[in-house]
């Protein structure tokens, strides 16, 4: 066999590999927006006092007997944001979402969305300002490695992607509300039409 047709062959497997590869990823991309919806749906306002944060594996992390009996066990060693938090008389643990976990800042007061015992935003009520706040009006910047910047930048689209579903959520709401306005104009219309 001539050497240019090993080289078609191989080229046309990792043309097949990499094809595979982004319909299996697109999949679970879409498979991961539709459960960014579902939160966002399911999430509520409450004001809490963050007590602690820490990356530790979900094992250690002190959530719920059902949390641990529902997660499978290749992912119960992972490692991941845990917010311990105060929230009216109950202390209680959170799973904080990776783009914000740099925004808690421990000991403050913060109003945030929860969707169960996840926490998707936090907005500072009273406290300490962000680190990185303070240290632009310091005039004080650190350099970064190349992993600390990707990880910001994939905590900034992580961030507008939950704002977006947010801005969805608040859209769908006025959307059903002016719906229920039509309905009920129209029911009053048929009223006044079968009382005539």
């Amino acid at each position: 066999m001539p050497w240019w047709g090993i080289v078609l062959i191989v080229l046309a497997v990792a043309f097949i590999l990499l094809f595979v590869l982004y319909k299996v990823g697109d999949k679970l991309q879409q498979k991961q927006l539709a459960q960014k919806e579902q939160i966002a749906d399911a999430a509520q306002p409450a004001t809490m006092l963050i007590i602690d944060k820490k990356i530790m594996p979900l094992k250690d992390a002190g959530l719920p007997k059902m949390v641990m009996e529902q997660t499978p066990k290749r992912y119960q060693k992972a490692k991941l944001p845990i917010v311990k938090a105060k929230v009216g008389p109950q202390i209680m643990n959170f799973i904080c979402d990776d783009a914000i976990f740099d925004d808690v800042q421990v000991k403050t007061e913060v109003k945030a969305m929860i969707s169960g015992i996840y926490i998707i935003s936090v907005k500072n009520v009273r406290g300490k300002k962000n680190q990185a706040v303070a240290e632009e009006e310091n005039g004080k910047k650190k350099k970064k490695s190349f992993r600390t910047k990707m990880a910001a930048k994939q905590a900034e689209y992580q961030k507008q992607l939950n704002d977006e579903l947010l801005a969805r959520k608040q859209n769908k709401a006025k959307e059903k509300s002016k719906e229920d306005i039509k309905k009920e104009r129209e029911r009053a219309k048929k009223i006044k039409d079968a009382i005539k």
